[in-house]
């Protein structure tokens, strides 16, 4: 399945430099960043029902991908490339920002965790050829310069019978109220022009992105924000934040 990276980068330079400005705000839960934190819970309980179904491995075991390469891709200051370390991943950590990758390197050492961090893009991992079992590919799409090749060049990196989770925003006037107009601007939850508008996807622009590439696109599975406890968790809602599983055709 290997192919050629694309063309033209991937980056952003404007999306680049928004993260680059607040990269040292990462790991502080009540800073901009602090949705984030409230987010990862559920995002990581996805990760890990969904990697122990498809490698088969034992869901109580304390570190159970042991032997399973993975790449966070776009993973800003490490949120979710620390805890794929603790569960035995072998990790590697990949974002355009300088900034971001060096607060992810700082962080990951006072934890003592080893996490290969790199200042790279995907077209360059292609590239080099480099292989992974999962890819985690996190609110970062509707981030890019060009999101179908991007998502294909990411797709060209997964192993035989590896797996991709793909995690974005809904195209729907929902989105636009909620996770644009009303955590940018009236609630507060993340910086003023964090999300464009005009780069939110629907599951039928992720589908179509993959379409007649040998890949499976499953979903959208659906995360919600419970109001009356806070807690973000899986539910059939859409229409604001989903994900989507990437794996190779049989």
């Amino acid at each position: 399945m290997s192919a050629p990276a694309s063309a033209a980068s991937s980056i952003d330079p404007a999306d680049v430099a928004r993260f680059s400005a607040i990269a040292a705000e990462w790991w502080d839960p009540k800073g901009k960043f602090g949705p984030l934190h409230h987010f990862n819970p559920a995002r990581l309980a996805f990760i890990r029902d969904e990697a122990v179904a498809r490698f088969g491995r034992e869901a109580r075991a304390r570190a159970p991908f042991g032997g399973l390469k993975l790449l966070d891709i776009g993973c800003g200051g490490g949120l979710l490339c620390e805890p794929m370390a603790r569960l035995g991943f072998s990790v590697t950590g990949v974002d355009a920002s300088e900034e971001n990758i060096a607060v992810a390197s700082a962080h990951a050492a006072d934890m003592g965790l080893a996490i290969d961090y790199r200042a790279a893009t995907a077209e360059a991992l292609l590239a080099e050829g480099a292989r992974f079992d999962v890819i985690l590919n996190m609110e970062v799409i509707e981030h890019v310069a060009d999101p179908g090749a991007f998502l294909r060049d990411c797709a060209r990196m997964l192993a035989p019978g590896g797996l991709m989770i793909v995690a974005t925003l809904n195209k729907t006037l929902k989105a636009l109220g909620l996770a644009k107009i009303g955590a940018e601007y009236l609630l507060r939850w993340v910086p003023a022009g964090t999300h464009d508008w005009k780069k939110f996807l629907s599951p039928d622009q992720i589908r179509g992105f993959l379409a007649g590439e040998p890949y499976a696109v499953e979903g959208p599975f659906g995360l919600a924000l419970d109001l009356g406890t806070g807690r973000w968790g899986r539910s059939a809602d859409t229409d604001i934040n989903y994900m989507m599983t990437v794996t190779p055709a049989p």
